[in-house]
């Protein structure tokens, strides 16, 4: 690791772990909140071999129309400090609040999936740690797709998209993970 990288780990950690990102998931959860809807019974069924009643109760789903999400306060911030690599929000197909689940796009059984998987990530590690966790592997994987919560989520994805008639808990895998501390 370089004398730079590990810089800027020193200021992300002081910056953004736990508080400022912490704060910011909550507020945006708490703002789509009032306008996402539980999901459908067709979303339901297709979900319920994979993750439980309870989970699929809390979830809520807002598909935007005719706005783009922002970035948010400290990624101008991360930006000037030399991170690379950062995600436009405005540019991503949907992103997980802890349970409300934003999309710019209406949701396929597949964006779905994947997006809930983040909801039990973040209902087994709590905020704090999910955005802990989040921007440490995003540190240390040199961006997006080096963060191990989004590999566990492509890999779960994959599975279900493979085969819809191969049922598991996502809830036992995210859990396995976490004991085997791969996040």
């Amino acid at each position: 690791m370089t004398s730079n990288s590990k810089t800027q780990l020193i200021l992300a950690r002081i910056l953004c772990v736990p508080s400022v990102v912490t704060r910011y998931i909550k507020a945006q959860r708490n703002k789509f909140l009032f306008q996402a809807n539980p999901l459908t019974p067709a979303q339901r069924n297709v979900m319920s071999a994979f993750f439980s009643r309870d989970l699929l109760d809390l979830a809520r789903l807002v598909v935007l129309d005719g706005i783009r999400l922002k970035n948010p306060p400290f990624h101008g911030i991360l930006k000037t400090l030399g991170f690379s690599n950062l995600r436009d929000l405005s540019q991503v197909s949907a992103i997980t609040f802890d349970y409300v689940i934003v999309s710019h796009i209406n949701f396929t059984n597949d964006l779905l999936f994947h997006e809930l998987v983040h909801v039990e990530q973040y209902r087994q590690l709590g905020i704090r740690r999910f955005s802990e966790l989040y921007v440490r592997g995003f540190l240390a994987g040199g961006g997006y797709d080096g963060i191990p919560l989004e590999s566990n989520a492509f890999e779960l994805g994959c599975r279900f998209e493979a085969n819809h008639q191969d049922h598991f808990s996502v809830a036992e895998v995210v859990a396995q993970w976490i004991q085997q501390g791969k996040y």
